[in-house]
């Protein structure tokens, strides 16, 4: 006896499909937006909204712990890491 597995609601394919093509453009255009950014805070800001791209990307192909982990690692501990560590290495201004 086989128990087929339902979910509680359903989304047509052809929003599906469309949802995932527009997120991955929006990663691909944020990350093209991290490597173009000049000033080193503005890159570090971008590289959080690239990471919670990636994480919007990969809760969208189904893969919640993913996306916590994504979340955690990329938009909020790896930001602050690189926020802290300019703020240690920059020379004061005279």
């Amino acid at each position: 006896m086989t128990v087929a597995v339902s979910t509680p609601y359903t989304v047509p394919i052809g929003f599906m499909q469309a949802l995932q093509i527009t997120v991955l453009v929006l990663v691909a255009a944020g990350a093209t937006a991290v490597v173009l950014t000049r000033r080193q805070v503005h890159q570090v800001i971008m590289l959080s909204v690239y990471g919670v791209l990636l994480a919007v990307l990969f809760l969208v192909f189904q893969a919640p712990d993913v996306a916590l982990s994504a979340l955690t690692v990329g938009a909020v501990a790896l930001p602050v890491i690189l926020l802290l560590t300019l703020a240690k290495t920059r020379k004061p201004e005279e």
